[in-house]
């Protein structure tokens, strides 16, 4: 018996949602569900972009949706790895280089992470949670 029966108990802020249930988590759930939000925009203004561009201009255009497409796989992978698990994860994370299934993987995974911070009464708006106020 090494636990004083006169203690106050201590209470465990668990995070909703987060397999881990660390608060720690729920940050970083944060931080990578507005890297998401940022990509979705920058992903949509390039497709819709391209229509208005000259034709010059629209390799730079791929380029861009190329690179956005690489940085959202990584963000959806990491917070696919925090919201649903490792192995999930990795077949979201490989489903989002492809390029017409990422911005709807980006879009699922995005939905999720915006239900747990909701979940766990943290506002949500446009572009994301603060992940300061976490």
């Amino acid at each position: 018996m090494t636990e004083d029966p006169y203690q106050a108990p201590q209470a465990t802020v668990t995070a909703v949602g987060v397999l881990s249930g660390s608060r720690d988590d729920l940050r970083s759930v944060a931080k990578c569900q507005k890297g998401t939000l940022v990509c979705i925009l920058i992903y949509l203004v390039a497709i819709f972009r391209q229509f208005v561009l000259p034709a010059e201009v629209r390799p730079l255009v791929v380029l861009a949706v190329l690179i956005v497409g690489l940085v959202g796989a990584v963000f959806v992978f990491m917070l696919a790895i925090k919201v649903y698990g490792t192995r999930l994860g990795i077949v979201l994370g490989v489903l989002s280089l492809v390029p017409l299934i990422s911005l709807i993987v980006l879009l699922v995974v995005n939905g999720k992470a915006t239900g747990i911070l909701k979940q766990n009464g943290i506002k949500v708006g446009l572009l994301g949670a603060n992940a300061a106020a976490i």
